[in-house]
């Protein structure tokens, strides 16, 4: 009984354990489907917030990319506006130069033929009606700085003008302003007094041409505006007083305060701002007293802020006036882009797109075909040494640009003949390597024709050539010759110590053979003009001198020699062959059978030059000494310069005038006929060719540029084209003034270049520099 009842109990302690388990999993499978059902509820609410979040992200999408459509919109219509405004500076560029080109046209037949009249060549015209044709030029004149100021200002907004930054010698600009001004401040009877500040130094490094302009047009308009009292110009050292915005001046590390100060009218405080505006006068009313086309002070202040710097104003009505221009002592260009409300220059939107596209293809600017060696011409400065390099071949070009760097000089490169000759007389280098095989012109043709013009003939030339005739080049003026192929680079360091010899120390010794007597005496007096001129006689003496001391060149004077010393001057040439010093053989009278023999044999060595007559020794011994003309005594420059009038140069010469414009022909042929040249003319290019191919020995050509149907560039490159007229000389006349102009009347075929209105002498004496020989 007892097992059966614990049996019994055990089970029903086991079926209360079971249910008792029971009921805990049916609790804990509540509470596990009441938890689950709060999770999905949770999960459903997650769900919906992910839904709406979705919902947002595709809203924030389509926003993204109507924005990103609308960037893509604003950028075309930025393309776009940037191709308008492109294409508005073009026609504005296109209608200044046209607009200068018809402007200058007529104005160049008034000047030229007033001018004319005003000379009174013929004797035939009265005082009074010189007067008249005085009073014509000068009203031209007037009408022509007109001209040239809009197309300064044009210049400068369009972006197109470039700063030329070198060492200004502040006793060099208070000389410029002292001959510019003091005699109209006597005229005016008005004080002019020129203060400096002690603390300066010697330079700025500035635009010297843009601050003369400034100060130039400052100081016109004082003196205008100024009936009694002075006109003072004071240079200092400024700390403030210009805009404290003015970013480059804030970080400059001095600036110089150039101020004009006046006794004049003053300014009213209403017109003070005006007078900065193109067009706009402080008095603009039809009864002002006082003329003017308003421009100048508008140029000014764009020229000072390509300086670095600003122009500021002190004035009252009646009380005189105080002009200030402040610039950085040291230029600096800008480091990022001027802020500015108002829209960017087109040129510069247009460049700055060309730039970007090139920079995503990998691709630079080309470089132009007169600068493919880019060389230094940008960073010279006042003082330094300048080599120029004409060259043609590329990798010698810049070989010899290292080498110059070496030896202390700064380098300008060009492979054309014709920039040549515009940039020896522009830049007026230090020295001058020259090749011979030059694409446009014969480099002898170059040669001659810088050592023909009175403005370059001094500049030292170092020909190197291909061609073995080293006699042609110092015949024609050439310092030395060197031949191509070059064996070693030891041949250029000599020839680089020879050309830096010269440029720092060179020779001024000139050495007299002769025998006692007035021929002697005259001789180095006009030579000591010139130079040290030392005399000995023919001989042992002279031998031994030309041993003891090395001298410029050697006068042997012909006609004054026993027969002993005309057996010794064979040997005086060879020792100057060997020492490389040229000889002047001067015979200005009758010589025996003997001397003319010896002239005739030895006048035919390279070194050795022939001249005849005083005049042309003087000319030929301040060329072998590399003098400038301007360098000689007034008396004796005026006989060098009377050698090369045009009158004696162009007589004879036939001439070829192509212009459409008869009144330009009629002016032109009006100055060349006096010249005693024969003259023909074209109206058209087409004529032109047709007059140059049935019309034989015509030696120069004037083009004008500006025509219809076929233009200059074209008719040129027709010219060109045609085997016997390859090496004609052609001269572009061109009125238009832009930029580059001048590059592509070159590149076109030109030799040289006149701008309208043309200046009667300056033309002539470039047909003088071209047909000298």
């Amino acid at each position: 009984f007892l097992f059966d009842l614990v049996e019994s109990i055990g089970i029903v302690l086991n079926t209360i354990q079971a249910n008792t388990r029971t009921e805990d999993l049916l609790t804990q499978s509540q509470s596990l489907a009441s938890e689950l059902q709060s999770q999905q509820q949770v999960l459903q609410q997650t769900n919906q917030e992910l839904e709406e979040k979705a919902g947002l992200l595709v809203e924030q999408n389509a926003e993204v990319e109507r924005k990103n459509q609308e960037v893509e919109q604003a950028r075309q219509a930025l393309e776009e506006k940037a191709k308008q405004l492109a294409l508005t500076s073009k026609y504005k560029s296109e209608f200044l130069a046209n607009m200068s080109h018809e402007l200058r046209t007529p104005l160049n037949s008034l000047l030229i033929l007033s001018d004319q009249l005003s000379r009174n060549q013929d004797g035939n015209l009265t005082g009074r009606q010189t007067e008249f044709a005085k009073t014509i030029h000068s009203a031209g004149n007037d009408l022509l700085n007109l001209i040239n100021d809009i197309l300064d200002l044009s210049k400068i907004e369009s972006g197109t003008v470039v700063v030329d930054v070198g060492e200004v010698r502040i006793g060099d600009f208070l000389d410029y302003v002292e001959r510019t001004f003091r005699h109209v401040a006597e005229s005016k009877g008005v004080g002019f007094d020129i203060q400096l500040d002690e603390a300066l130094p010697r330079f700025i490094t500035t635009d010297s041409k843009r601050l003369q302009q400034v100060i130039k047009n400052m100081l016109s308009n004082a003196f205008k505006f100024t009936e009694k009292g002075r006109v003072v110009l004071k240079i200092e050292r400024a700390a403030s007083g210009w805009d404290a915005e003015n970013e480059l001046l804030n970080r400059a590390r001095a600036v110089v305060g150039i101020s004009v100060i006046d006794s004049g009218i003053g300014i009213p405080q209403e017109k003070q701002q005006i007078i900065f505006e193109a067009f706009q006068q402080a008095d603009g009313s039809t009864s002002r007293k006082y003329g003017g086309t308003g421009l100048g002070l508008a140029i000014s202040r764009e020229i000072a802020r390509l300086l670095g710097g600003e122009i500021r104003l002190q004035t009252s009505s009646g009380e005189g006036s105080t002009f200030t221009l402040f610039v950085p002592l040291t230029y600096s260009p800008p480091k990022l882009a001027p802020k500015s409300s108002e829209a960017p220059s087109p040129a510069g939107l247009v460049q700055a797109l060309s730039d970007l596209g090139a920079a995503r293809h990998g691709a630079l600017p080309p470089v132009p075909a007169s600068l493919f060696v880019l060389d230094d011409r940008d960073s010279i400065h006042v003082g330094d040494r300048v080599l120029l390099v004409v060259d043609n071949d590329e990798n010698f070009a810049r070989f010899l640009m290292d080498m110059a760097h070496d030896n202390g000089f700064k380098v300008i490169v060009t492979g054309r003949g014709a920039d040549a000759v515009v940039l020896a007389r522009e830049r007026m280098p230090s020295a001058i390597t020259l090749d011979i095989q030059l694409p446009d012109i014969d480099g002898w043709r170059v040669l001659d024709r810088l050592k023909s013009d009175t403005a370059t003939r001094h500049i030292p030339i170092y020909v190197i050539t291909t061609e073995d005739d080293e006699g042609r080049g110092l015949k024609l003026g050439a310092f030395a010759v060197l031949n191509k192929p070059i064996k070693n680079k030891e041949i250029l360091d000599e020839v680089f110590a020879r050309i830096r010899r010269f440029v720092d120390q060179p020779l001024n010794d000139i050495l007299v053979i002769g025998c006692e007597g007035p021929h002697r005496d005259e001789t180095l007096e006009l030579l000591g003009s010139v130079s040290t001129a030392r005399a000995v006689e023919a001989g042992s003496l002279a031998l031994d001198a030309m041993e003891a001391h090395r001298f410029a060149c050697v006068v042997v004077l012909m006609g004054s020699l026993d027969s002993k010393a005309l057996s010794s001057i064979t040997d005086v040439v060879k020792q100057c062959e060997r020492r490389e010093t040229p000889v002047i053989l001067y015979s200005p009278r009758p010589l025996s059978r003997k001397e003319e023999n010896l002239v005739e044999r030895l006048g035919n060595l390279p070194s050795v030059k022939k001249v005849l007559s005083a005049e042309r020794l003087l000319d030929k011994a301040a060329l072998l000494l590399h003098r400038r003309i301007q360098d000689l005594p007034a008396a004796r420059r005026q006989v060098v310069e009377t050698l090369y009038e045009a009158g004696s140069v162009l007589a004879g010469k036939k001439v070829l005038i192509v212009d459409d414009d008869m009144r330009n022909i009629f002016a032109l042929t009006s100055v060349l006929e006096r010249q005693n040249m024969e003259v023909l003319s074209a109206e058209t290019g087409r004529e032109a060719i047709a007059t140059l191919q049935r019309t034989p020995g015509v030696d120069i050509v004037l083009m004008d540029i500006m025509m219809p149907d076929m233009d200059g560039y074209e008719t040129m490159r027709a010219i060109r084209s045609i085997k016997q007229f390859k090496t004609l000389p052609i001269i572009a006349v061109t009125a238009k003034a832009m930029k580059g102009d001048r590059e592509k009347t070159l590149e076109a075929g030109a030799w040289d270049y006149l701008s309208k209105p043309v200046d009667s002498d300056q033309m002539l004496s470039v047909l003088r520099a071209w047909l000298y020989r």
